[in-house]
């Protein structure tokens, strides 16, 4: 069969890769638009120029050298949206320091392993976020911080970790206070920075971003330079964005969407970054928007939708708009249709793609029809190849024929931090990265996602493999076994059920308790929303446990088949 009728494509080839380090293409940027906004942060108050914020990350930079932070180093950061993730993020590319990125939501539990696997030696935190003290929680992880002098942690259950800066203006014992951190910068000469960057190479690895984990442990993608820098380069390409463009970034920074999406896609065409919030908030978006004249707005879904849906929409003038992402999961229809009515965003596109690729690997494109939009993730992004292959075989299908998503290119990771195992299964001999993901192209090369492989369940844009819960879930002293599978959801487009199989003699047992058991220890999200109580599971002749039956049986009971 010829190439031609099989699910394989290539994307464009111009304009070429960038081959450049992150700090250096900011410099180059920096020169071009000195005086353009860089970043506009609503709730800190803070409008930086592009000459401004090369100030403010050419500080942190220095400081950090100042404390012995060199190439290769992993520095963390534990925090919302603000203008200091943003300087960190752009700091540690210049020194060629390895950022690691802690989801707010992580509990201890996952904090204490994220920290260890990936031998952070800095930690940045913020105070506090929602319901989470995170202060607090650092100390009862870590309860020798209090006596310690700061930079020389000793910390039982923390080895590696020498250095904690918090974000609060409050000093507290231990940690460095983030302005205390950049007066240190004062000890590194700027041609000390400008020797150390020169030496770094866009190839270096310079982020790892943990994803849920398949065997019970989050896996640390590690990106280079090259990765995110490019991908952040194509996918504003695709939108159109220039350094006229205004960009609202509602998505959290700790994910791909809004640090390499959003922070990078805007740096590298000297486009202004606006957060509205240290979380997402519709009526903060909505009034950022309007009062901040967003050419751009970036968003999952669901984000869209609380804006529609929100009572003074009507009340914020959204005419500046014109495009944006959207990605996480598919666009329905109806809000494509008011996305671009209402929002003005005739330009919106759809994009999707994974961690481990940087993250996007399709994109629809700007012309694209209305149905491409909403049935479709689009075609192969530049410099990029796609293909749907036979999970058996590993052979390309026929067009049309649902197969395995893979793609190749720049974009796919370096590999799991520290984990050869799952990088060897996840990246083939050809480079080819398996996305898990169960797919169909269509004759125009336009791919359209159909399910999944793995048991992996999106919850309001947030990847949960249930693998993770069920071996955290086991810790508890009541529970013999349990299978955590996904059901619809019409919010969160899917929630969790736990199966669970209690020890003979703790039938006292509730689903209040082990909701109570998981809360402070894991992310909330990746709290089930059902617990079922089970003598025995669904199995197959040999034994395996059949989950879509798990799944069927839920939705039954649940009454969710609509």
């Amino acid at each position: 069969m010829s190439e031609a009728l099989l699910s394989h494509t290539r994307g464009e080839t111009s304009p070429a890769l960038i081959s450049m380090t992150i700090g250096d293409k900011f410099d180059q940027i920096v020169a071009a638009y000195p005086d353009n906004d860089a970043l506009i942060v609503r709730h800190q108050g803070l409008r930086w120029s592009y000459r401004e914020f090369r100030q403010q990350v050419d500080t942190c930079a220095r400081a950090l050298l100042s404390l012995g932070l060199r190439k290769g180093d992993r520095i963390g950061i534990w925090s919302p949206n603000n203008a200091q993730w943003t300087t960190l993020q752009f700091a540690t590319a210049k020194i060629g320091a390895i950022l690691v990125n802690i989801n707010p939501s992580y509990r201890l539990h996952e904090l204490e392993y994220a920290l260890n696997h990936s031998g952070t030696r800095m930690l940045v935190i913020a105070e506090r976020f929602k319901q989470s003290d995170y202060t607090q929680m650092l100390y009862e992880l870590a309860p020798e911080l209090e006596q310690s002098q700061k930079g020389q942690l000793q910390a039982a259950k923390l080895p590696g970790l020498e250095t904690v800066v918090n974000l609060a203006e409050r000093d507290y014992p231990g940690m460095w206070r983030w302005n205390d951190l950049l007066e240190e910068a004062r000890h590194t000469d700027p041609a000390q920075l400008a020797a150390v960057q020169s030496g770094l190479h866009y190839s270096d690895p310079i982020n790892i971003q943990y994803t849920s984990g398949t065997t019970g442990f989050p896996k640390g993608a590690t990106l280079s330079h090259h990765n995110i820098l490019n991908n952040g380069f194509f996918v504003a390409e695709s939108i159109g964005l220039t350094e006229k463009d205004r960009m609202v970034i509602p998505v959290p920074l700790y994910h791909c969407f809004g640090m390499v999406m959003g922070n990078l896609g805007c740096v590298t065409h000297g486009a202004t970054m606006i957060y509205p919030g240290e979380g997402f908030d519709p009526e903060a978006v909505l009034e950022t928007v309007a009062s901040e004249r967003a050419t751009a707005l970036y968003g999952v879904p669901t984000m869209f939708i609380a804006e529609l849906d929100h009572p003074r929409f009507a009340d914020h003038d959204l005419s500046s708009l014109r495009t944006g992402i959207m990605a996480g999961s598919i666009c329905p229809a109806e809000v494509m249709k008011a996305v671009t009515g209402k929002m003005h965003m005739h330009g919106v596109q759809i994009a999707y793609g994974m961690t481990e690729t940087s993250p996007v690997s399709t994109q629809t494109g700007a012309d694209d029809p209305f149905e491409k939009r909403v049935t479709t993730v689009g075609r192969t992004q530049p410099h990029l190849e796609s293909k749907v292959v036979d999970p058996a075989t590993g052979d390309s299908v026929p067009r049309g024929t649902i197969g395995e998503l893979c793609t190749r290119g720049y974009s796919v990771m370096l590999g799991y931090w520290n984990n050869e195992e799952a990088t060897h299964n996840a990246i083939d001999s050809e480079g080819w990265m398996h996305t898990g993901d169960l797919a169909t192209m269509d004759e125009e090369g336009y791919v359209q996602i159909v399910g999944r492989i793995k048991d992996m369940v999106i919850r309001g844009g947030e990847n949960i493999y249930p693998k993770e819960i069920e071996e955290f879930l086991y810790t508890h002293p009541a529970v013999s076994d349990v299978q955590v599978t996904g059901v619809p959801d019409k919010k969160y487009g899917e929630e969790l059920i736990a199966w669970v199989k209690l020890r003979t003699n703790s039938a006292d047992v509730t689903e209040e308790d082990l909701r109570a058991f998981c809360k402070g220890e894991i992310a909330h999200y990746k709290i089930p929303r059902y617990f079922k109580f089970v003598d025995d599971f669904p199995m197959t002749v040999t034994g395996k446990i059949q989950k879509f039956r798990m799944r069927e049986i839920s939705i039954a009971e649940l009454g969710l088949e609509d």
